[in-house]
């Protein structure tokens, strides 16, 4: 039975996800559980999905961004053993792969996984399965892995830039907008600003028609000050950060004309700090419940428009503090379970925007993590690695 208890003034929900009664009732901030998430991480890598989560598999590649990314943030990465950070960039390799529409990475092997050379079949060395429509590159994971690779420090020397651009090309579609697979899958913002990340971080624009691209943008704003996923959608909080994040990606004699005016970007904050609730989190849009990735999401978008001195750092550290399982991951609410998304989410909310508390109170020190970067969203030593090492070497 879930019982609601008041601390700090918020209402915590005591389950066995919760941490100790007497920590929730201090009068402190309690401790962000940074190993437990770690070894969180750890096990969706290590260990393969847990029963709950085998529905994931075919995103297999978000996952293990999440999971890489929770390491990072927390700077636990350097400190794994060596071998499991060589299998993991191994694997996210292996993900690359090439068609007749471009090059990139796809969400998972899950449906036509390569035999590896030491498998043999009739005595034969095992012939590599060709590319073909059910493993081709995708959009959103080509971003991911690049993230990934960078957290990991690889130096991208077998990287198919060419081919991205190719496939960028492939997937642009006549109103600006993108589809996840060329000429296939899924259309929306999401899509678009993981181009232009893709973009960003090749330093290459020539595989997309960037002006066409935030005139679909800008049809997608709503009279609230956010954006929905298409033209006519409610306006969303992740979606509303992903806009936002695509406009000021954009190289800036593209993207000038379609940067915010004085009173859009009034409108949006404002529409933005409506939502974070009472409670201290933020929901996703009007009316809503607070989840945890939307302090994220609105943090984000908050940030990238100047407004951060508006949120109240406390009331959502103590949010994300209640939505900490007492084994490791953060949950979308209370009581829930946690997952990498939520938790890599989670953290990257608090590295923007890390509670203000005394250093003399017990526990402030787990909540000081490295700063992010809101536009690529990864802290700004990754960023830094991937803007040095993805863009295309003079030769």
């Amino acid at each position: 039975m879930i019982v609601p208890k008041s601390a700090t003034g918020l209402t915590y929900f005591l389950d066995p996800f919760q941490f100790s009664v007497d920590i929730l009732m201090a009068n402190h901030l309690p401790a962000l559980f940074r190993s437990g998430h770690v070894n969180s991480g750890k096990r969706f890598l290590n260990t393969g999905f847990p029963a709950s989560s085998t529905d994931l598999d075919g995103g297999r590649l978000g996952v293990a961004f999440y999971s890489l990314g929770t390491m990072d943030l927390l700077g636990a990465l350097p400190e794994q053993r060596e071998r499991d950070r060589e299998i993991w960039t191994e694997w996210l390799w292996e993900q690359q792969t090439e068609g007749e529409c471009g090059s990139g990475f796809r969400p998972s092997p899950f449906m036509t996984g390569k035999h590896p050379e030491d498998v043999t079949l009739n005595g034969e060395i095992a012939p590599q399965v060709p590319c073909t429509k059910y493993d081709s590159p995708h959009v959103i994971m080509t971003y991911t892995a690049l993230l990934s690779l960078a957290m990991l420090r690889d130096d991208f020397s077998k990287l198919n830039r060419a081919g991205i651009i190719k496939f960028l090309r492939n997937c642009q579609r006549p109103d600006g907008s993108f589809s996840t697979l060329p000429g296939d899958g899924e259309s929306d913002l999401r899509t678009l600003y993981c181009a232009f990340a893709i973009s960003s971080m090749l330093d290459d624009w020539s595989g997309i028609d960037v002006e066409r691209a935030l005139e679909f943008v800008a049809s997608c704003r709503t009279y609230e000050g956010g954006y929905g996923q298409t033209s006519f959608c409610e306006a969303h909080g992740g979606i509303t950060y992903i806009a936002l994040a695509s406009i000021y990606l954009a190289p800036p004699h593209l993207s000038e004309k379609f940067r915010l005016t004085p009173a859009e970007k009034e409108r949006t904050i404002r529409w933005l700090m409506s939502n974070q609730s009472k409670c201290g989190g933020f929901c996703g849009r009007t009316n809503k419940e607070a989840d945890a990735c939307y302090c994220f999401w609105c943090g984000a978008a908050l940030k990238i428009l100047g407004a951060s001195e508006l949120v109240d750092t406390k009331a959502m550290a103590e949010f994300l503090a209640s939505c900490q399982f007492k084994f490791g991951g953060i949950a979308k609410v209370p009581g829930e379970h946690p997952d990498p998304y939520h938790t890599y989410l989670s953290l990257a909310a608090i590295a923007m925007y890390p509670p203000e508390v005394d250093g003399d109170v017990p526990d402030s020190e787990t909540w000081k993590l490295e700063p992010l970067d809101p536009l690529l969203n990864a802290n700004l030593s990754t960023a830094a690695w991937v803007r040095k090492h993805v863009p295309a070497r003079p030769t």
